[in-house]
C-alpha cells in the first residue's frame, strides 16, 4: 500500500506503521555507531592507558619536585642571606671585642702603672711605650717611644710591673734603648729587704725559661735570709736608685767557700708582657748629692 500524499494546501499525515519503522532504523544506526565507536576506542584507550597517563603522572611528579626544590632554593637563598649577615654581625662584635679587650688590658697596665707611681711618688717619672724590642722571648733589651726631647738620657732607671726593669743604656731625640736586669750583661747591687745584707743580682736568659735570674755574694752567717724575701737595689748601687723592687728569692745555696751563698730570684716585672714603662727621670747620682 503506497502512502497517502496530501496535496498542498492540505495537513501532512503519517502513518504509524511508517513512524515506527522509521524510529526502529534510527535506534538500530544509533546503536551499530555506538558499537562501532567503543570497539575503536578500545585500543586507543589501551595506548593512553599505557602511555600517556605514565606521562601525565610523570609530568605531575616533576612539576611537584621542581616545586618543592624552588622552595628549597628560595629557602637556601634566604639562609646564605641571613648567614652572611650573622658573619658580618659576628665580625664586628669580635672587632668591637678585640678594642674592648684591649682597652680593658691597657686600662690594667695604666692602674698597675699609677700604683707604682705611687709606690715611689719620691721619683719623678715619664711614661713610654715599648715600640720594639731584640729577639727573643723576653725584653731583655728594648726601645721605648721618648727620648732627649722628653728630657731622658742614659743611665734612668725603668720600672713597670711592680719592680725594676733595667736602665737606659743609649738615647736619641725620641727613642731610648733600654738594657733589662734579665740580660746576660746585667749585674745589679742589690739587698734583702729584711736583714739588708748586699747581695749580686746576675741576669741569666737561659734560666729565664724557668722565670728566674741568679744572685751572689750573699753574706749570712746567722741564715736569716729565707726563701721568699724580698730583693731591693742597695743603696751602694752607683747606677740604680735605691729600695726599688727586683723580685723574691726562691733558692739558696751555700757556697764552695762556706763564706757567702747564691741562689736564683723570681723578678717581680714579667719579662715576657711588657708593653708600658715608666722612667725615672732622677738620676743615682743626683740623688746621691741631694
Amino acid at each position: 500500500m503506497s502512502p497517502v500524499i496530501k496535496r498542498k494546501g492540505e495537513r501532512f499525515t503519517l502513518s504509524s506503521k511508517y513512524l515506527l519503522l522509521i524510529l526502529t532504523i534510527l535506534c538500530t544506526l544509533m546503536m551499530l555507531i555506538t558499537f562501532g565507536t567503543d570497539v575503536f576506542n578500545r585500543p586507543f584507550n589501551t595506548v593512553v592507558g599505557y602511555v600517556v597517563v605514565p606521562f601525565q603522572q610523570g609530568i605531575g611528579k616533576l612539576g611537584g619536585w621542581l616545586s618543592n626544590r624552588s622552595e628549597e632554593l628560595v629557602q637556601i637563598r634566604t639562609l646564605l642571606d641571613e648567614n652572611a649577615r650573622l658573619k658580618e654581625e659576628i665580625a664586628s662584635l669580635t672587632e668591637e671585642n678585640t678594642m674592648l679587650q684591649q682597652d680593658k688590658y691597657e686600662l690594667n697596665t695604666l692602674r698597675q702603672l699609677m700604683d707604682l707611681s705611687e709606690q715611689y711618688e719620691e721619683y719623678n717619672k715619664v711614661g713610654a711605650r715599648i715600640i720594639s724590642r731584640d729577639s727573643g722571648n723576653w725584653y731583655s733589651s728594648f726601645t721605648i717611644d721618648k727620648g732627649t726631647d722628653d728630657g731622658l738620657c742614659i743611665d734612668m732607671n725603668v720600672i713597670a710591673g711592680g719592680g725594676l726593669v733595667g736602665r737606659i743604656t743609649s738615647v736619641g731625640p725620641n727613642w731610648s734603648k733600654v738594657t733589662s736586669i734579665i740580660s746576660d750583661n746585667s749585674n745589679v747591687s742589690g739587698m734583702t729587704l729584711s736583714t739588708q745584707d748586699n747581695l749580686i743580682v746576675s741576669g741569666d736568659l737561659k734560666l729565664m725559661a724557668a722565670g728566674c735570674i741568679t744572685f751572689s755574694q750573699l753574706v749570712d752567717s746567722q741564715n736569716m735570709v729565707v726563701e721568699g724575701d724580698k730583693v731591693v737595689t742597695s743603696n751602694i748601687s752607683d747606677k740604680f736608685l735605691p729600695n726599688i723592687l727586683i723580685g723574691y728569692i726562691s733558692r739558696i745555696d751555700k757556697d764552695a767557700n762556706n763564706l757567702t751563698k747564691s741562689g736564683l730570684i723570681v723578678p717581680a716585672v714579667d719579662f715576657e708582657h711588657l708593653g708600658e714603662v715608666l722612667v725615672i727621670t732622677d738620676l743615682k747620682q743626683t740623688v746621691s748629692e741631694e
